[in-house]
C-alpha cells in the first residue's frame, strides 16, 4: 500500500510538471506561483502587495524629525535664466565725496567713520583763511560716513574731508563672457544669490559696459539691488541669474522633490502621514520648478524638503521584501 501511495504521488507531481509546462508554452505570462492560487484572488493580492511597498507612512514625529516639507502642485512662471557671476559694489550714484568750500583751517570734526549722517547735517567747522570767520562743513546725502581725512588743525587743502554712502542700495556688477553678450540687456530681472545661499534678492540690470575687459575678455553688466535691510556688504562676490524669458506654466513642482526610482522621475504624494510615490513626466526646468506633464493633478499635495529620506525608507523596504 505504501507503494502504491509512493507512485500514485509521483504520478501527480510528473503530470502537475507536464500540465506547467505546457501552459508556459502556450501562455508565455503563465508562472507557476499564479497556478498555484487557487482562490482566484492571487493577482489581487499581488496587487496589493505591490502596493504597499509603494506607499510609505510615517508618524508626525518621524515627519518632523527628517525635516519633512509638502507644497502643493500648481502654475508658476517659468524662467529661462543665463548664471553669472559677480560682486556687490556700492551704488557709484549714492557715494558723495565732501569738500570745504574754501580753504582754511579745521576747527571741529563732529563725524568719524561709521557714523550715520543726515542730509545738511554740520559734518565739521572750518575757520576761512582769507575772512577768518567759521562755516560748517554739511552731508550732501544720507547715509554713513565711509572715509574721514579731517582732523582738528589741520589746513583742509583741497582734498574730500569726508566720504559718504548711502547703501540702501547697490549695485552688482557681473561679468558676462562674449558669447552670451547680446542676451544681457538693461531691464532685464537677475535673481542674486549669496554663495552658500544664505541670503537672496532680486535685482534689474541698468547698464551693460561698452568696453570690454582685456584681462578676461568679459563685460560688465551691473545690476541695482535694494539694500534697505543691509544685507549686502560691497566687497562680497554672489551668484546671478538673469531672466532671459519668462512663460507661465499650468502645472509644475519644486525641481529638489524629484527623486529618480528604478530609472524614472517620481515624487512622493502626501495624504496626511502617507506618502505615494507616483512617477512624473517633466518638461522644462529652470534649475528651481520643473513643468509637470502627467501623473500629477493641479493642487495636489507632494514633499518638497527632503523627499530623499523617502527613497531612502523605500530602498529599506524593498530590500526587506527581497529577502
Amino acid at each position: 500500500m505504501k507503494s502504491l501511495i509512493r507512485t500514485d504521488g509521483l504520478y501527480r507531481l510528473a503530470a502537475a510538471l507536464a500540465f506547467t509546462a505546457l501552459c508556459a508554452a502556450l501562455y508565455p505570462g503563465y508562472s507557476a506561483n499564479a497556478a498555484e492560487e487557487t482562490d482566484g484572488h492571487g493577482e489581487e493580492h499581488a496587487g496589493e502587495e505591490h502596493a504597499d511597498e509603494e506607499r510609505l507612512t510615517l508618524t508626525p514625529e518621524q515627519i518632523k524629525y527628517a525635516g519633512i516639507t509638502v507644497a502643493e502642485a500648481g502654475p508658476i512662471s517659468l524662467r529661462e535664466i543665463l548664471p553669472l557671476y559677480g560682486q556687490i559694489v556700492p551704488n557709484a550714484e549714492r557715494e558723495h565725496t565732501v569738500s570745504a568750500r574754501y580753504p582754511g583751517l579745521i576747527r571741529q570734526v563732529a563725524k568719524k567713520v561709521g557714523d550715520a549722517v543726515a542730509q545738511g547735517e554740520v559734518m565739521a567747522t572750518v575757520e576761512s583763511n582769507e575772512s577768518l570767520k567759521p562755516y560748517p562743513v554739511v552731508a550732501s546725502l544720507t547715509g554713513v560716513v565711509v572715509q574721514r581725512q579731517a582732523n582738528v588743525g589741520e589746513q583742509t587743502g583741497d582734498r574730500a574731508l569726508f566720504v559718504i554712502g548711502d547703501y540702501s542700495t547697490v549695485w552688482v556688477n557681473l561679468s558676462v563672457f562674449p558669447g552670451d553678450a547680446a542676451k544681457v540687456h538693461p531691464g532685464q530681472q537677475v535673481r542674486i544669490a549669496s554663495k552658500d545661499d544664505a541670503v537672496t534678492g532680486e535685482g534689474t540690470i541698468i547698464a551693460v559696459s561698452p568696453v570690454g575687459n582685456s584681462a578676461n575678455q568679459t563685460i560688465t553688466a551691473t545690476a541695482a539691488l535694494d539694500n534697505a535691510d543691509r544685507r549686502w556688504t560691497p566687497g562680497r562676490f554672489v551668484r546671478a541669474e538673469v531672466v532671459l524669458t519668462e512663460s507661465e506654466i499650468p502645472l509644475a513642482i519644486q525641481e529638489n522633490a524629484v527623486q529618480v526610482v528604478d530609472d524614472k522621475p517620481v515624487v512622493f504624494v502626501a495624504e496626511g502621514g502617507a506618502f505615494e510615490v507616483r512617477p512624473v513626466e517633466l518638461g522644462r526646468s529652470d534649475g528651481r520648478f520643473s513643468e509637470v506633464l502627467a501623473g500629477l493633478l493641479p493642487g495636489e499635495s507632494y514633499v518638497s524638503d527632503n523627499s530623499f529620506v523617502l527613497k531612502s525608507e523605500l530602498g529599506k523596504e524593498g530590500a526587506e521584501h527581497g529577502h
